[in-house]
């Protein structure tokens, strides 16, 4: 028996505000419930069989659909509504201290000695929209060489800059000029490259950014690799978790292509592993745009290529479906936001409904993960016996 799990994190669709949302701002927020709502309903069968609608009404879904695997939704408990909060309470880290925010832009104590560092100025250095403050300040950066840095509500350091002007080459190592000074408390979650082109009035951001993440150590994915179980990274994964306890990035285009490329992985890795996805498109395109139509429309494109990924899996194979935060695109923010995610798990094996209820921390699912591995972990709660008998 060769078992493998493919952990697919669809980044931001969140499924109703958890029980701390008043404190962040995010009351009433439900990512895929009113998403529903503001497109006229989903057509979703694949998700609504996996039990998605069981675990938040989605206008469109039948609450009567028969579910064949085990649903449920979890709890945040990191401080935080961010992909590093997210992804790292989901293999062991949970950071109950919150990673430092700049709603006033960075102070000279940063940017003095970066700008040293890099040789440039640099424009911009507040909170904004990352497509406004390329249409703010991309003719100043394309006339000037200079750099557009920002941030957000999320612990984040980006850097904007034309691929044409600064290329890739250059702004990554600029990054990691800033990845090694955002240290101590100045520790942000993560650093963010941001390259876009075009022309004035037409700057569009490409598929080539990268992420820089804060080291916090041993995880999940370290103790699997240590124990010589591959973890295969798709999409921003490597990113997020600075490479570390991942045996293989494979960096992705969008929504689409990672779907490809998570069956590519699932055809050429021999069990046992971890082949872990984040399809971004829903945060990064959608969510963060408050784009409603647009981020209804990517999730029925992402049901109509489920079957093909459950179609790649073994019978030892199990298929687990999750998200980070929220990022719900009918609120006025742009931000993320606070919000319970859905737990989506699936075996070929499985072929009745199981109900998972709510979890308390997204450190069950990688304790779900180990064991269903045969690694000791002792982080997080179990629901392994929940769905052992199937298996």
């Amino acid at each position: 028996m060769h078992r493998r799990i493919v952990l697919v994190v669809l980044d931001s669709v969140g499924v109703g505000q958890a029980p701390d949302a008043e404190q962040y701002g995010d009351s009433g927020a439900n990512t895929v419930g009113n998403t529903a709502k503001a497109a006229g309903g989903l057509h979703i069968p694949n998700l609504a069989t996996l039990g998605l609608g069981k675990v938040t009404e989605i206008e469109g879904v039948s609450p009567s659909t028969k579910v064949k695997g085990a649903y449920g939704y979890m709890i945040p408990q990191s401080a935080g509504k961010d992909t590093t909060n997210g992804h790292f309470e989901f293999v062991g880290v949970t950071l109950y201290d919150p990673l430092p925010t700049y709603p006033e832009g960075f102070p000279p104590e940063i940017m003095h000695p970066f700008e040293q560092a890099i040789g440039r100025k640099t424009l911009g250095n507040k909170p904004a929209s990352g497509t406004e403050i390329i249409a703010e300040l991309g003719d100043e950066h394309v006339r000037t060489g200079y750099p557009i840095v920002y941030t957000s509500a999320d612990s984040v350091f980006q850097v904007a800059a034309h691929e044409e002007v600064i290329p890739l080459d250059e702004l990554y190592h600029i990054c990691e000029v800033a990845r090694e000074l955002l240290t101590g408390r100045h520790g942000v979650g993560r650093v963010i490259a941001r390259p876009f082109v075009g022309t004035s009035g037409h700057y569009a951001r490409t598929s080539n950014r990268r992420d820089y993440s804060r080291d916090f150590g041993h995880t999940l994915l370290t103790k699997l690799t240590s124990q010589g179980i591959p973890v295969v990274g798709i999409g921003k994964i490597e990113d997020i978790y600075g490479g570390h306890g991942i045996t293989k990035g494979i960096h992705t285009t969008g929504n689409d292509d990672g779907v490809t490329k998570t069956i590519e992985a699932i055809q050429s890795t021999d069990g046992p592993a971890l082949i872990f996805t984040n399809l971004v498109d829903f945060d990064m395109l959608y969510g963060h745009r408050n784009d409603p139509e647009g981020f209804a429309r990517a999730i029925e494109a992402f049901d109509q290529r489920l079957p093909e990924i459950i179609s790649a899996m073994n019978d030892d194979d199990l298929l687990m479906i999750t998200a980070d935060h929220g990022c719900d695109p009918t609120t006025p923010s742009t931000d993320h936001s606070r919000e319970g995610v859905p737990l989506l798990v699936y075996s070929k094996k499985i072929q009745e409904a199981v109900e998972l209820g709510r979890r308390d921390t997204y450190a069950d699912l990688g304790a779900t993960m180990a064991a269903y591995l045969g690694v000791d972990w002792p982080i997080g709660s179990s629901f392994y016996h929940q769905i052992e008998e199937y298996l």
